[in-house]
């Protein structure tokens, strides 16, 4: 508002030069034409014409009538219309029209009189046109009669100077008035028809000239309206309610006539009593509103004048502040009164204020007015953003397709309008930060999440952002809080083994002795899944296997262990598949290939020294073979029926033998099966062979451990040192014979160096003296076997 900056600096008026100085003082005459100079008025309070322009100079005056106006622009005070002295001031003997010079940007105020000359525009004028007095013929001389003055509204020389009068005859004695003057007492609030006061008048005349009759006339220049008389009895009673605003006292003049025309004149004074029947009045001169929050203390909101037209204790007015901390009342200049701030405002708080000032009088009961005040608080930007969440935490699933919504951050700023518009944004990372994730975008105006790419959970499983929520204020105001986003996996990874190893290749193999129990431990099946939670738990089954109710799996382990007790009916090699299934939705498998052999009793076996070295015995074994298959076949026909006989003698004790393995495949099922643990004792095997040929016709078992160095396996003792006959082997899948009680499985596998069918041959085999080994062969090639049976 315009008004609100006048009174920004009122509460230092009263050290203002012209605040508390003398009054200006002009004079004029009645009736003189709008317009007409009064004075200088700029100019005698110091000022120009400028300064009353830009401080918005304005006249104030308790009733709130203007009878002058101020020209800016020449700084002169001028009539502003027709002022009558008469009307505005009665008869009293001066006429004063007192305002103030209010100036704003700093406050400031010159008081300021203008006194009304009179000026003789109103001629005498008797109440009655004719006048007629009845003096006896014996009057004597000198005699007075009463006469009723005229009346002139004008004073001084201007009123009336003198009167002519005519005598005429009358009786000889006029009425008397028991007092000059009679004074009476009125309440101006007692009601129409109540007794002033009694006047009365005697006569010594008799008959008719002593009839006395009474008129009410008043002094001059008062209305007669309020009071009448009884002509008989001489009751004045009041016609109307008095008002001691208008007027504190009434002066009449009561006239007693007898009826020989003779009179007498008494003067009458009506004091009116007054009454506490007027509230006070509160006149805002100006008011500031709205009010910025962060407003000093002591600026004032509100400039108001209060009076009250009762006299004394009933015009005695107090003014109070209804229940406020935050405003307060201060004494300004003669009856004004300044509505200032005690302390800081705030908006967020109260946004507006509605404030009562009671101006009360002292009478009895007291009687108040009430001025309400509303300010409205204007909204300054103190609020940074604030937002629901100390910290957010959004979740998000690996693969997600890109741009999708992971939830929203929400900034509330107690300010309004662009104080309170927030806006999100992405905190840079500092320099001694981890670079953050590019993949996530929030959304300037709502603070919605995305992520913008898709996300691999074993890749990244959470990362960091800071977002900020900035308001629109000057300067804006911020605030920053983390979101944290934790990425969900999905069951995209399959399990994958770890053992038995699955490369290209035969399966590994696991001994088993076939006086095992039931609940036996074969081994363990060791998996991994790349993902978490419950698409990483991991169950384990039996698929497929050569004997199904020969072994299970535990499911939460991966152990392969017996079922039941092995029987004769139970083939020595067992081929499993073991399914490793996750819990994912829908679940992802692999399988795990693995064979076991069924032993009657297995002991360590030597390894040859070095894989090159098996290498070499391989490719000179091919050609000891040739040679011995040629021998054997020529020694075939002559021994047939001695190796036939054998042959049946010890088909049981074959049965029951050892298996013999390949040195080098055996190598690498004992490294792997001594790794996992899947063995139920400790056995070593050995095998140490003669160089031969890459042709030999004789191949070992296939490797299901793997190679060991040579240092690492101990010889073992052989249990005698007798010789062998010649045992005639065959060719064919389903044969088997024991020789030193090791079995000797189909001899397509017995030797690793070559893969062609061995039709039915002589292998003859013998104990070696001093060397605990056994010596095979046919032809003129032969194979050393060093067995240690334990």
């Amino acid at each position: 508002m315009a008004i609100a900056r006048q009174v920004l600096c009122v509460c230092a008026f009263l050290s203002l030069p012209h605040a508390g100085a003398e009054p200006i003082r002009y004079s004029v005459a009645e009736e003189a034409e709008s317009g007409s100079l009064v004075g200088k008025l700029a100019e005698d309070a110091g000022l120009t014409p400028a300064q009353l322009s830009a401080r918005r100079a304005r006249l104030v005056s308790d009733d709130g009538r203007q009878h002058f106006r101020l020209d800016r622009a020449s700084g002169r005070l001028v009539v502003a219309g027709r002022l009558d002295r008469e009307e505005l001031c009665g008869q009293a003997a001066s006429c004063m029209l007192p305002f103030e010079l209010l100036l704003a940007e700093p406050l400031q105020f010159f008081r300021v009189e203008v006194a009304l000359e009179d000026i003789n525009d109103h001629s005498p004028v008797f109440r009655e046109d004719r006048i007629s007095f009845r003096i006896p013929e014996t009057s004597d001389l000198g005699s007075r009669f009463p006469l009723e003055g005229a009346r002139d509204l004008d004073i001084g020389h201007n009123g009336i100077q003198s009167y002519n009068i005519y005598p005429e005859n009358a009786n000889d004695n006029a009425p008397i008035f028991t007092k000059e003057v009679y004074i009476g007492q009125v309440l101006e609030n007692m009601p129409e028809g109540s007794v002033v006061l009694t006047v009365l008048a005697t006569d010594q005349d008799a008959g008719v000239n002593g009839d006395i009759s009474y008129q009410l006339s008043q002094a001059v220049g008062q209305s007669d309206s309020a009071f009448v008389i009884d002509p008989k009895t001489g009751e004045i009673k009041l016609t109307k309610p008095l008002d001691f605003e208008d007027s504190d006292h009434h002066e009449l003049r009561v006239r007693a006539t007898d009826g020989g025309g003779l009179s007498a004149i008494c003067k009458v004074l009506v004091e009116v009593v007054d009454v506490n029947d007027n509230a006070p009045e509160l006149v805002v001169s100006s008011f500031s509103s709205p009010l910025p929050e962060n407003t000093v203390p002591g600026t004032v909101v509100a400039l108001f004048s209060v009076r009250d037209r009762d006299s004394g204790a009933n015009g005695k007015i107090s003014c109070a502040l209804e229940d406020q901390l935050l405003f307060s009342l201060r004494p300004a200049y003669k009856n004004y009164y300044e509505l200032v701030t005690v302390s800081a405002l705030d908006r967020e708080e109260t946004a507006q204020y509605v404030l009562s000032v009671t101006a009360a009088d002292a009478g009895s009961p007291p009687l108040t007015t009430t001025q309400t005040f509303t300010v409205d608080v204007s909204d300054v930007n103190d609020n940074a953003p604030v937002f629901n969440q100390t910290s957010y935490t959004m979740y998000v699933r690996e693969n997600n397709v890109p741009t999708v919504f992971v939830g929203a951050v929400s900034a509330a700023d107690a300010d309004v309008g662009l104080n309170a518009k927030v806006t999100y944004s992405l905190a840079p990372a500092q320099a001694a930060e981890r670079p953050r994730c590019s993949c996530i975008s929030v959304n300037s105006e709502n603070g919605h999440v995305f992520v913008l790419r898709p996300l691999d959970y074993e890749h990244l499983r959470q990362t960091e952002v800071t977002v900020v929520a900035s308001d629109a204020g000057s300067p804006p105001l911020r605030a920053n809080v983390t979101v944290r986003l934790v990425v969900l996996d999905e069951n995209d990874n399959a399990p994958l083994v770890l053992y038995p190893g699955q490369e290209s290749g035969a399966a590994s193999s696991e001994l088993v002795p076939v006086s095992a129990e039931a609940g036996y431990l074969i081994t363990k099946v060791v998996a991994v899944d790349a993902d978490s939670g419950q698409n990483s738990w991991l169950s384990y089954h039996l698929l497929r296997a050569t004997e199904p109710g020969l072994f299970t799996v535990a499911v939460q382990s991966g152990e392969v262990r017996l079922r039941r007790p092995v029987t004769d009916r139970d083939s020595v090699k067992q081929k499993l598949v073991v399914l490793v299934r996750d819990n994912g939705q829908p679940p992802l498998s692999a399988t795990a290939a693995l064979s076991a052999l069924l032993l009657k009793d297995f002991s360590d076996v030597r390894l040859p020294h070095s894989s090159a070295a098996t290498e070499e015995q391989d490719g000179s074994l091919t050609t000891y073979l040739i040679i011995s298959l040629a021998f054997v076949s020529l020694l075939f026909l002559i021994s047939a029926a001695v190796f036939v006989a054998r042959k049946v003698c010890r088909r049981k004790e074959l049965q029951a033998g050892h298996v013999l393995y390949g040195a080098d495949n055996l190598q690498s099922g004992l490294a792997d099966a001594a790794a996992a643990g899947t063995l139920p004792r400790a056995y070593c095997y050995e095998i140490s062979l003669t160089t031969g040929s890459g042709n030999s016709e004789f191949k070992f078992l296939k490797p299901i451990l793997p190679s060991l160095p040579h240092s690492t396996v101990p010889r073992a003792r052989a249990p005698r040192r007798d010789r062998i006959s010649p045992v005639s082997l065959s060719a064919q899948r389903t044969w088997h014979q024991t020789i030193l009680g090791l079995s000797l499985h189909d001899s397509s596998t017995l030797f690793p160096s070559t893969s062609r069918a061995l039709h039915t041959q002589t292998l003859q085999c013998s104990w070696e003296d001093g060397i605990q080994a056994a010596s095979c062969g046919h032809g003129s090639s032969t194979e050393n076997l060093y067995v240690q049976l334990v």
